[in-house]
Order: C-alpha cells, then sequence, then structure tokens
C-alpha cells in the first residue's frame, strides 16, 4: 500500500468517531461541552478506547517548557488529541487551535467534534 492510501490512525479514529456519533444520537444538540465529555467519557470506557480526559499537556515554545500548560479534552490510544465543541458551526479558527495544539504538543493527529449542529460535525486534522 503506498502512502497516500495510508490513514493515520484509521482504526482508532474510526473507533473515536463511532463513540461521538453514539453521544450525538442520544443526546442531540444543544448542551454545554462539559455534558458531551462527560457523556464521552462514558462512551469511550464502555467501547474500552483508551483514553485520558483533560490531560495536561506541557508547552514548549524553541524548546523552551511555558509555564502555561494545555489541557486536552481526551487524548486517545496515548496518540490521538481530541477537542470538542458544541456550537452552531466550527470556523477555520478551530481547526487552527488544534494545529497549533498538535505543533506544541508534537501529536500528529487532532480530531475536532462540534457536537452543537443537528448533525456530528468532525474534522481529522494532520500535522
Amino acid at each position: 500500500m503506498d502512502l497516500l492510501n495510508q490513514i493515520l490512525y484509521k482504526d482508532e479514529s474510526y473507533k473515536i468517531i463511532g463513540a461521538c456519533m453514539e453521544v450525538h444520537k442520544n443526546l442531540g444538540c444543544g448542551f454545554l461541552e462539559a455534558i458531551y465529555q462527560e457523556a464521552l467519557e462514558i462512551e469511550f470506557a464502555d467501547r474500552m478506547v483508551p483514553y485520558e480526559r483533560e490531560k495536561t499537556l506541557k508547552i514548549y515554545y524553541k524548546g523552551k517548557l511555558l509555564d502555561k500548560d494545555y489541557r486536552s479534552d481526551f487524548i486517545c490510544f496515548d496518540s490521538i488529541l481530541i477537542e470538542l465543541k458544541a456550537l452552531d458551526k466550527l470556523t477555520p479558527e478551530h481547526t487552527a487551535q488544534v494545529l497549533n495544539y498538535l505543533k506544541a504538543t508534537n501529536y500528529k493527529l487532532g480530531i475536532l467534534i462540534n457536537f452543537g449542529r443537528e448533525s456530528l460535525e468532525f474534522k481529522r486534522i494532520l500535522l
């Protein structure tokens, strides 16, 4: 298989997005982000998706550790950063936010999830 046809963390992403779809199917839109985060934690546990909730990640600038940390919504499979939103729509700024988190933490894949619409929105963001 050539590199263009390989998807980074394909199976893991499928499991994460499936769990998010189940949460959205049961709760719909209209709740605060914290509600979706708590429900998603239950869904991850039920589906045996390894995760860390609100993991504190150190941020470096030019090789120097900054005093401020970043707290992720979830890190799944020790390799995928998950950023949750509950908004009317995602904007390029939300994508840039996840991309910056990836750059600062050296993770290669982030998944931006928006529960705030009638249909679940998600975006895979690669570094």
